[in-house]
């Protein structure tokens, strides 16, 4: 069985054992709650990060103190949140080898079962496929689509902005909205490249509700489904929308107006801030001035990756 479909059954499993729920007096809201402490000691025959030594069992994935195996000996005690297993970057972005990725319960503990790793997703659809109807952090209880992302899976140039928007949370597609128009004018008209040639994701997968910004429990919970996209993708450059994305991934407070158009570094890839197209929407006095900042630095983004600058832009 490939490790795509081992997922599916995986996902298949927590589902139904989900929908059991209510049958039995249980609420499914309850199911990500830690109720005991997860266990931490490496088993035996894994080395620190999980990668064993040896002969090497079928991958399982732990769910909070769940563990789902994709053998025909499944254990299912409790649900929680699975623990993506990948190649991990150290604090500040920078990636770090034979390290994991912890993906935060609901209460934000962290988890972390060396017994129980599971190899790092190969692609974006197996990424997708593991996170599955995601209930991690509250942002689940309102949305209506959970906003993944799309565009070229070997993209050389990944935008990344906060979050989803009500359009975007409608459709489950990024950018889609008035700023996401503006977005696809600077991508087609002003870079010469199509749309489906990059790669367009938000630091949160859902809307947070009226917009507002998102909570740091809530980026703390989705950055690494993030830093598996890039992982996968390996782009050239990266292009934060805004201050949320930005100070996201670098991991402290930033000033777009003063740090804009410089260089930066997330997880080894060159990271270039600009102002968000929905920011330049709500200043229309302002609009021109911002525009023009925004193609400064979409300029060096385009010198970095090789493209030709028209004249008359």
């Amino acid at each position: 069985m490939s490790p795509r479909a081992e997922l599916l059954e995986i996902v298949g499993q927590l589902k139904t054992l989900l929908s059991s729920y209510p049958e039995i007096g249980l609420d499914p809201s309850t199911a990500l709650i830690s109720r005991s402490p997860v266990p931490r000691s490496p088993a035996k025959g894994a080395t620190e990060g999980g990668e064993e030594q040896g002969n090497k069992s079928s991958p399982s994935i732990s769910l909070g103190a769940v563990s789902v195996s994709n053998s025909s000996g499944s254990t299912l005690s409790r649900p929680g949140a699975p623990v993506l297993r990948s190649s991990a970057t150290a604090e500040g972005g920078e990636a770090e080898v034979g390290r994991g990725v912890d993906i935060p319960k609901l209460s934000g503990e962290s988890v972390s079962e060396p017994n129980v790793g599971q190899s790092p997703p190969m692609d974006l659809d197996a990424l997708r496929a593991f996170i599955g109807d995601c209930w991690r952090c509250k942002l689940s209880q309102r949305r209506t689509h959970l906003v993944f992302g799309e565009g070229s899976p070997t993209a050389r140039l990944v935008f990344v902005g906060e979050g989803p928007g009500a359009e975007e949370d409608a459709a489950g597609r990024p950018f889609v909205g008035e700023a996401g128009k503006l977005l696809t004018k600077i991508i087609e008209n002003g870079m010469g490249l199509k749309r489906e040639d990059v790669y367009i994701c938000n630091v949160v997968k859902c809307r947070p509700p009226h917009n507002r910004d998102p909570e740091a429990e809530e980026v703390r919970t989705c950055l690494p489904f993030l830093k598996e996209q890039i992982r996968i993708i390996k782009p050239e450059v990266i292009c934060t929308l805004g201050r949320i994305a930005a100070q996201s991934l670098l991991g402290r407070e930033f000033k777009i107006t003063q740090e804009r158009g410089n260089w930066f570094s997330f997880m080894g890839t060159p990271l270039m801030a600009t102002f968000h197209p929905a920011y330049i929407l709500r200043n229309p006095s302002e609009e021109r001035a911002l525009k023009k900042l925004v193609w400064e630095d979409v300029q060096k983004i385009m010198g970095r990756l090789g493209l030709k600058v028209k004249k008359n832009e």
